[in-house]
């Protein structure tokens, strides 16, 4: 398999659209926004996009089982969804998002190829923001494919409720949250209605803007991340789990560590929603409950 970067720029990107043969390169718009977040991801998508871009609904490609907010779908659903809109084994997929932040969602989509096995995988770096910052091209032609066959390789890189409770004790990995420091703290409100904020016993907070640069929009450099995840005892030689509120920033936590070279970080799907829905009272810290480590 030919080598493949894991975050591409703008300008690379817009010389591979025109270069691609047909079938050998997808990019995807993954936008997601917290429901306080007054925008409408799919409706902005077919008004502007990416020349040829299809659109991931992060929401549709998941468990619709769960009671929870896009848990990882199963390896079927995932190879079924991803082949609808034309991706194959051999793909190379460019993930993006429209958010201000520049990166919020792309980062997500990006680990569940990889999850699934699928290494061609890469993130646009800024994202659609500094993707018209640069003068380049969008789109409101609705995106055309043939289904393709994608044949999914899982990877056991998601843990869940009962092995991130198992290792407040043992601490056999390392827990990340993704979260803002309020939120994990518990010192300002979670965005969904009916969850206090906090954090679970152990975790380390680095949010997830902290990775990217304020004013170009892009991931830091490798010498920054490696950097900040030493500034908060961070070791990535050993086992690392991101998490969030529903396991979508907490993949710019698993992006940051392998752009240092660590590629088998995991995240806790189910994140703090299930945690607080879920866990003894005793395990959530907060501030607000005056409950500190």
């Amino acid at each position: 398999m030919a080598w493949v970067r894991s975050v591409v720029s703008a300008a690379w990107l817009a010389e591979a659209i025109r270069t691609a043969k047909a079938g050998t390169l997808r990019v995807l718009d993954c936008s997601w926004y917290l429901p306080a977040v007054p925008r409408n991801a799919r409706k902005e998508f077919e008004e502007r996009h990416i020349p040829g871009a299809a659109y991931f609904n992060l929401d549709e490609c998941s468990d619709l089982s769960s009671s929870y907010e896009h848990m990882m779908p199963s390896a079927e659903h995932f190879g079924r969804y991803v082949g609808s809109l034309g991706i194959a084994s051999r793909t190379h997929v460019v993930v993006y998002d429209a958010s201000d932040w520049g990166m919020f969602s792309s980062p997500r989509v990006w680990w569940m190829f990889r999850v699934f096995g699928h290494s061609r995988v890469s993130v646009l770096d800024g994202g659609l923001k500094h993707w018209c910052r640069q003068g380049l091209p969008v789109s409101a032609e609705p995106p055309q494919s043939s289904p393709a066959r994608f044949e999914p390789q899982p990877r056991d890189w998601v843990k869940n409720y009962e092995q991130i409770l198992h290792n407040i004790d043992s601490r056999e990995f390392q827990l990340v949250d993704a979260r803002s420091s309020g939120r994990f703290q518990g010192s300002e409100p979670e965005p969904r209605p009916g969850y206090d904020s906090g954090h679970i016993p152990g975790s380390i907070n680095i949010p997830f803007n902290d990775l990217l640069e304020p004013e170009t929009l892009k991931i830091k450099s490798e010498k920054e991340l490696n950097s900040i995840f030493t500034e908060h005892d961070v070791d990535l030689s050993k086992p690392l789990v991101g998490m969030c509120g529903t396991g979508v920033t907490a993949c710019h936590i698993a992006l940051a560590a392998h752009l240092c070279g660590k590629e088998d970080v995991m995240v806790y799907d189910g994140a703090w929603v299930e945690w607080f829905t879920r866990a003894d009272p005793s395990y959530i810290i907060s501030v607000k409950n005056e409950k500190t480590e």
